[in-house]
């Protein structure tokens, strides 16, 4: 059975976000979204609230792909969590060049590391490479229309975070 990790911060998830776990799926046979913990940045959405929007919104790609996805919040090296969850792969999503340069770094350390787990990048479809969270999070507390970057449950989320339900 051959495992990919997907790791994020998913605060929150976005349409960008479900482009890359939908194609992921037609790669391996068992995806795990690893959600970092990292309290350094701070997230809008509590853990708990990433796990349960990740989950809502995988389950129906799940189904349609026919592979198993599961939700593993994480707050050790990268790398420990793919063996962590015997993963050959970790999946990257990639938007612009200057997410190839910080990936790029990031790979060269992880192949130190362990040489056994490889990194597969997956290009943002065109109509989702200018969607980042955190700009999602910056439209909607000011007021902004995030509709097209979020499916509905996220958007009514982040609408209720801020108040604006």
């Amino acid at each position: 059975m051959r495992t990919g990790l997907y790791p994020g911060t998913f605060d929150p998830v976005t349409r960008g976000h479900l482009d890359i776990i939908s194609r992921a799926t037609r790669l391996v046979d068992r995806l795990v979204i690893g959600v970092a913990i990292n309290r350094d940045k701070g997230p809008l959405f509590s853990l708990e609230e990433r796990v349960e929007m990740i989950e809502a919104e995988c389950a129906s790609i799940a189904e349609q792909s026919g592979t198993e996805i599961v939700v593993h919040p994480f707050e050790n090296l990268l790398i420990n969590c793919a063996r962590d969850v015997g993963a050959q792969i970790v999946i990257r999503g990639l938007r612009a060049v200057a997410d190839f340069e910080y990936e790029f770094q990031m790979v060269g350390m992880n192949r130190v590391l362990d040489d056994t787990i490889e990194t597969v990048f997956l290009m943002a479809e065109a109509e989702h490479q200018a969607i980042a969270s955190k700009l999602v999070k910056e439209i909607a507390r000011l007021d902004g229309d995030v509709s097209n970057f979020v499916t509905p449950a996220v958007h009514s989320a982040l609408l209720e975070k801020y108040g604006k339900a």
